[in-house]
Parts: C-alpha cells; sequence; structure tokens
C-alpha cells in the first residue's frame, strides 16, 4: 500500500512539474492567442453579414476554412492547430490540479473542475477538426455533423436528458459569462499590477464586451439545445453560426448582429490580452 501512495505521489508531482514547465505555460499562452484569433475571425465575419446584409452567419469552422483559403493558410492553421491543443491540455490540467496551477490555493469547487474538463474536451474535439481542415478532409458539413451528433445522443438512453443536460450548462455558461463581464469578475486571473491604469480601463471594457456577447450566444446555443431535447429533434440544435443566425432573424437583426458581432471580436482582442497578462 505504501508503494502505491509513493508512485501515485510521485506521478502528480511528475504531473504538476510538466504543466508548470515553461513550454506548458508557454503553450497555454499559445492556445490564448489561437482562441483570441478564432473569435476575432469570427466577429469579423459576422459583422460583415451584419452590414451587408447577405452571406451565412460564421462559426468557428468556416473562420478557419477562411484561413485555409488564404496564402500559406494551412500553414497558420496549423499554428493555431496546435495553440488549440495547447489551450485543451491546458483546462484539463486545471480541471485535475485547480487553483494549484495557477499560484493560488486548491480551493475551486466541483462544478468549476467539471467546466474545465468540459473545456478541455470541447477544445480536444475544435482540436481534430482544425487538422482535418488542415489536410482537406472537413466536408464543410458544419450542420449536418451537429445534427447527426444531436440525433445519436437523443438516441441513446435518457438521450433527451443528456442533449438536455448539455443545454443547460450552455445555459449556465452563457449566464456565468454575462455575469462575469459585468461585474468584471476576469479580471482577477490578470497581472494587473503589470497595466498602466489606461490599459486597465481599455482592457475592463473590451473584456466586458467580450464576455457578454460570449454570454449571449452561449445562452442561445443553450435554449435550442434544452428545445431539441424537449421537441425530440435534432434539427432544433445549433452551434455558433446558428446562434448568430437566429439573432438576423430578430427584430432589428442586422443592428443586433453587429453587435453581439463586435462583442466577439473584443472577447478575441481580450484573449490577446490574456495571453500577455494572465497568471498561468
Amino acid at each position: 500500500m505504501t508503494i502505491l501512495a509513493s508512485v501515485s505521489q510521485e506521478a502528480r508531482e511528475t504531473g504538476e512539474r510538466a504543466a508548470r514547465s515553461p513550454w506548458a505555460r508557454g503553450l497555454a499562452r499559445w492556445g490564448l492567442l489561437s482562441r483570441g484569433a478564432l473569435y476575432a475571425l469570427v466577429g469579423v465575419l459576422a459583422l460583415k453579414v451584419a452590414l451587408l446584409g447577405r452571406g451565412q452567419a460564421p462559426d468557428r469552422t468556416s473562420a478557419m476554412q477562411a484561413i485555409a483559403d488564404e496564402t500559406f493558410g494551412r500553414v497558420l492553421l496549423s499554428a493555431i492547430a496546435i495553440g488549440i491543443a495547447g489551450y485543451a491540455l491546458w483546462q484539463l490540467a486545471r480541471a485535475v490540479r485547480g487553483g494549484n496551477l495557477e499560484g493560488g490555493a486548491d480551493d475551486e469547487s466541483l462544478w468549476k473542475r467539471v467546466g474545465y474538463l468540459g473545456r478541455g474536451v470541447f477544445y480536444g474535439v475544435l482540436f481534430v477538426s482544425t487538422l482535418r481542415i488542415v489536410f482537406g478532409a472537413d466536408e464543410g458539413g458544419n450542420k449536418k455533423n451537429e445534427d447527426r451528433a444531436t440525433a445519436f445522443v437523443l438516441d441513446l438512453p435518457a438521450g433527451p436528458l443528456l442533449v438536455g443536460g448539455v443545454g443547460l450548462a450552455f445555459l449556465s455558461a452563457g449566464g456565468f459569462n454575462v455575469y462575469r463581464g459585468v461585474t468584471r469578475k476576469f479580471r482577477e486571473k490578470l497581472k494587473l499590477r503589470e497595466l498602466s491604469q489606461a490599459e486597465d480601463r481599455a482592457y475592463s471594457v473590451i473584456g466586458a464586451l467580450g464576455f457578454v456577447a460570449r454570454g449571449v450566444v452561449f445562452g442561445l446555443i443553450g435554449v435550442f439545445l434544452i428545445r431539441a431535447a424537449y421537441q425530440y429533434d435534432p434539427k432544433e440544435a445549433v452551434g455558433l453560426d446558428g446562434a448568430l443566425s437566429e439573432i438576423v432573424h430578430t427584430s432589428y437583426g442586422p443592428v443586433l448582429l453587429g453587435l453581439v458581432a463586435a462583442g466577439l471580436f473584443a472577447f478575441g482582442l481580450y484573449s490577446f490580452v490574456e495571453a500577455r497578462y494572465r497568471e498561468v
């Protein structure tokens, strides 16, 4: 029993040293840059739809496809894929180590760790999707893939409950993002001592706009997943593009889409700020 405990302790210490190593921290920061690039590009593409009144509401897949279609785009997208993988690994490490990983007390709640785990899995899937685009294996049927995945889960035992649970998780994440944006709680993880007063003020405004916009989009995704579970209809489920499309179809749709697009672009910029100033 003592040998097993010793091996377990050694494995934990090895994992923590790896998570705190310079290369792991650098990979996490590169992940924040990659996340920012995708959100900023989605915001620009959505703003283009809002201003021109035509085109399809974008999502991360269409944003990555737009990058891949440019000269040397696949090289850039490969670099983004590495960053996405780094971000996924960082979230998984946070799920395991909690506050200890970022120099704080290990007081992370179970729900926070579950959230980190969910983010790690999500960005792991996004990493695979990015590689598919890099190697030209993506069919471009993002909505069709979403419908297929939702239909598969709905057909499982307790499938509607699972889909509804994911919807509630998105709805909760949306509310939490809005809360963080309004209260500016996101500032707690920044190295504020390295910021001037003007920088702090500017980054706080950018972050607030970004978190609120992301919260609105997450909330919409959650609502439509819950509707899909209730109506047992996978076509009711939407992703980022579907949520933005729903905004277009409301009263003053182009104006609202423009505001949300600006917010998503702001969240992308804030991710760049996090890459530089966040405690990692």
